[in-house]
């Protein structure tokens, strides 16, 4: 599209006249968290970003945003290779995620020409090249409740340009009266004419094939379906330069008229004037460039962006030169764009790196120390030395010594700047012995670093035969661990007193009877010691949030941090729900109608105990009234027929100290919702639930009945805890393996879940127990009431039995259903009587 551009505008000047000009220019930005930044000027830099504000005729556009000239595609392109290494130096220094951020390249095209009047005429045109954010995926049940949920403005763009595009849709469709909120985001007020404009825009949506983001993938199909409907008109942008410039002066002279006389209402405040004085200065600068823009000579502006660019040419070619025999670092970053997009030479002899000026290699941003290592070339041997308490990892190894360094070790500095280093005369030797070198990549060293912490073969399967459960979960620990880190430091560096955990929670441990661990983050108060589990995408939203505040602070704003405890990321508030653990209540006995009434454990996703809870499942009628005596030999008799039965949770006991309430959920069967208690209060180390709700299954089916013999009732056990409970903390730790200790105590359940004896099979083994020892009882009690029965008929010297007084037996020990099969049968002979032996109401005993 550029070539073909410039290849125009060479074609047009061959006949073109004098003072015929075509001008072509380029400006790049970025939005991040609703924040403009001009990515061809990281000096200029003002904080909360660039304003954007609004021209009576031309729309909305960036206070003072750069443009340059350029004359050909290799300049376009150098322009967004400077743009995109800026982006990275900003990105890493102060810990945004590229992958959150909006970036813009326009393109300007401008004809300049006379009429046939004479004057001169301007044609303007211009080309907006989005790259829109990556829409994170967002889990309902991780996010939902969450208070700063919808505080962040990470998507708040995303969600506003899908408004805007609905709404045009609406009016495609004829729709009447519906105003597109253009003014509710950045992005969707600097797209406004390409969106519903003098405009021709063309949307390309990038979908993933994997079956696990499919409804990634058709949120982004239907969100561009939506766009395609979408109907702009373009025409052509043409006014006389001339006029432009009169208006222009004309505009300028009243707003100094306005400004020297103070006219800016009645009635308003000291604020909203300064505000207006504020707005009317900016206008009119913005009015003088364009002028001057105007009345320069645009060939002379192209030779000085010419110089330049010639001069940042060689620049570069030198340094390419220099790379073929220079060992240097070049730098590793999760977004693949921007990886390879920073250098730092390492010169013979000894090359210094910190935040201090002058450093031979300047770093900035988390756990970088002003001094924090010296890397040494000396006679083409590269060694590097971290100072006492600096972060710095080789290989994904922790170096507190000399350590030497060959071609493609991956380093990394803190907890941000990851780098690979390039020695050339080493990979010459490598090449020569015959070895085999491969460019090592972002994703390979994050899983190098995370197997040297003990992350990988976590689940208990360290084969080279692993599932694809356990190669996803070990993905998801290698993504979460660095942002775990980071999320650390930033709370070390800003003295916030909490830590962060990275924990497996095993299906079980969530309610679910099968599936696989899922990673998630605990977050511990070291002053209060309460602790809070979060899931990866409540983590992840507190993470962006988090590094938003740590730039606030490198920035050294005074209001860094949140004056309202509710908009600090890293608080929780103790009365937030917390999982204390799982009991699982196996319903085997119901198969027999056969209460269960057991204390079992409450175990968290580690398998640790944390108390104990009393619970009851009791058979009984359709009004409720319990029925403790009845039970069935075969559970099978029992398909057809309508099952009434409690779930009684009674009691729980030796909880924590901190938990000061708590209450249970639970789903039976195929409920979609849970069940809930009320929230009950401590008394002594009990605490009282006294729960009960009557289930009825009308007709028992053979899938319930599996359901009974095999399945369990998982009772999801809550709390809120105690206010500044716990002793104080100490600050929080400094080694990097930390925030994998409680995934390492977690692994059990990860293990279990894979097959291994766990705490849920323990609890079926004790119910079945019991389940057995009733049955056995109750047959003891029939037998001895059929033994009681047939004593008393040899003591009256009885020859035969009536059936009432058999009936009576079975039916007050054993299942009601055998009693009225017996009865039927019974009932059956004395109808045939010709074709039956039995001719009375009474049975003979042999």
């Amino acid at each position: 599209m550029c070539d073909e551009l410039f290849s125009s505008i060479e074609t047009k000047k061959r006949s073109a006249s004098l003072d015929q000009e075509f001008q072509v220019s380029v400006s790049m930005l970025e939005i991040y968290n609703e924040q403009v930044r001009d990515l061809l000027n990281l000096s200029l830099h003002v904080r909360g970003g660039l304003k954007v504000r609004q021209h009576p005729t031309k729309g909305f556009y960036v206070e003072s945003l750069t443009s340059h000239a350029v004359y050909s595609q290799a300049d376009i392109e150098s322009r967004i290779v400077e743009g995109t290494r800026n982006r990275t130096l900003a990105s890493t220094n102060m810990n945004s995620t590229s992958s959150r951020a909006h970036t813009i390249v326009s393109i300007y095209f401008h004809q300049k020409s006379r009429n046939n009047a004479g004057q001169f005429v301007t044609k303007m045109s211009s080309i907006n090249l989005v790259d829109l954010a990556g829409s994170e995926r967002s889990d309902i049940s991780g996010t939902s409740g969450d208070r700063l949920k919808e505080g962040s403005l990470i998507n708040q763009s995303l969600s506003t340009l899908g408004n805007v595009i609905k709404c045009l849709t609406d009016k495609t469709k004829g729709k009447q009266f519906v105003v597109a909120p253009y003014r509710e985001s950045i992005l969707t007020k600097l797209l406004k004419n390409a969106l519903g404009g003098n405009s021709k825009t063309a949307m390309i949506a990038t979908i993933s094939p994997a079956d696990i983001h499919y409804e990634e993938t058709l949120s982004a199909l239907r969100f561009a379906n939506k766009a395609k409907n979408i109907k702009t008109t373009a025409v052509v942008n043409e006014s006389q330069t001339d006029k432009l410039v009169r208006e222009l002066r004309e505009e300028n002279q009243k707003l100094l008229d306005m400004l020297r006389r103070g006219q800016m209402g009645i009635g308003y405040t000291e604020e909203e004037v300064a505000e207006m004085r504020h707005s009317l200065e900016e206008q009119l600068k913005k009015n003088q460039e364009e002028m001057e823009k105007m009345n320069n000579s645009w060939q002379q502006r192209l030779k000085e962006a010419e110089a330049q660019n010639k001069l940042k040419l060689e620049e570069e070619r030198q340094e390419q030169e220099r790379m073929k025999s220079v060992p240097h670092l070049w730098n590793l970053h999760e977004d693949p764009a921007l990886t390879g997009m920073v250098t730092h030479f390492i010169i013979p002899g000894k090359s210094k790196v910190g935040t201090l000026k002058g450093t031979e290699i300047l770093l900035s941003g988390l756990s970088i120390l002003p001094d924090h290592a010296v890397i040494y070339n000396k006679d083409g041997v590269v060694n590097v030395r971290p100072n006492a308490d600096a972060r710095l990892l080789v290989n994904g190894d922790e170096v507190r010594s000399d350590k030497m360094l060959r071609h493609n070790d991956r380093v990394l500095f803190g907890h941000n700047h990851l780098y690979v280093l390039h020695h050339p005369q080493d990979l010459a030797k490598q090449l020569r012995e015959g070895r085999s070198v491969e460019k090592p990549t972002y994703d390979a060293a994050q899983q190098e670093i995370a197997q040297h912490l003990g992350l990988i073969g976590i689940t208990g399967n360290r084969s080279k035969n692993r599932t694809q459960d356990d190669l996803l979960l070990e993905e998801e620990l290698v993504q979460v661990l660095p942002h775990v880190n980071q999320a650390n430091a930033i709370s070390q560096e800003l003295e916030k007193r909490v830590h962060f955990d990275i924990i497996l929670v095993a299906p079980q441990a969530r309610g679910l009877s099968e599936g696989r661990a899922e990673v998630c983050v605990k977050l511990v108060d070291c002053i209060s010691g309460n602790e809070w589990v979060w899931s990866k995408n409540k983590f992840t939203n507190r993470k962006y949030m988090m590094a938003e505040m740590y730039e606030h602070y490198m920035e050294g704003q005074t209001d860094w941090d949140a004056s309202c405890k509710d908009k600090d990321p890293f608080w929780e508030a103790s009365d937030t729900e917390v999982p204390i653990g799982t009991v699982h209540v196996y319903l085997q006995s119901l198969a027999y109608v056969i209460e269960l009434d057991e204390t079992l454990a409450i175990t968290d996703f580690r398998g640790a105990e944390q108390g104990y809870l009393h619970v009851a499942v009791v058979p009984c009628d359709d009004q409720g009234l319990e029925r403790r005596e009845d039970f069935l030999e075969n559970p099978q008799e029992m398909i057809g027929k309508e099952l009434h039965f409690k779930i009684k949770i009674l009691s729980a006991k030796n909880l924590p100290t901190k938990i000061r309430t708590c209450f249970c959920k639970y789903k039976v069967y195929l409920d979609d919702k849970s069940t809930m208690t009320h929230e009950s209060l401590q008394t002594g180390e009990t605490h009282d639930i006294n729960h009960q709700h009557l289930f009825t299954f009308n007709p028992v089916t053979k899938q319930f009945l599996s359901y009974l013999t095999n399945s369990s009732v998982v009772i999801e056990v809550w709390g809120k805890q105690e206010r500044g409970s716990g002793e104080q903390g100490s600050l929080l730790p400094s080694s990097s393996t930390e925030p994998l200790s409680s995934a390492r105590s977690s692994a059990s359940d990860v293990v279990g879940a894979n097959g291994h004896i766990t705490d849920g099979d323990k609890c079926k083994l004790l119910v079945e127990v019991s389940t057995f020892r009733k049955r056995a009882e109750r047959a003891e009690q029939i037998l001895m009431r059929i033994k009681s029965l047939l004593d008393e008929a040899v003591e009256e010297k009885l020859q035969v039995l009536a059936v009432e007084d058999l009936l009576k037996v079975l039916g007050s020990g054993s299942s009601a259903t055998l009693s009225r099969d017996l009865s039927d049968n019974l009932g059956a002979s004395k109808d045939n009587k010709g074709n039956a032996n039995v001719t009375s109401e009474a049975c003979s005993v042999q």
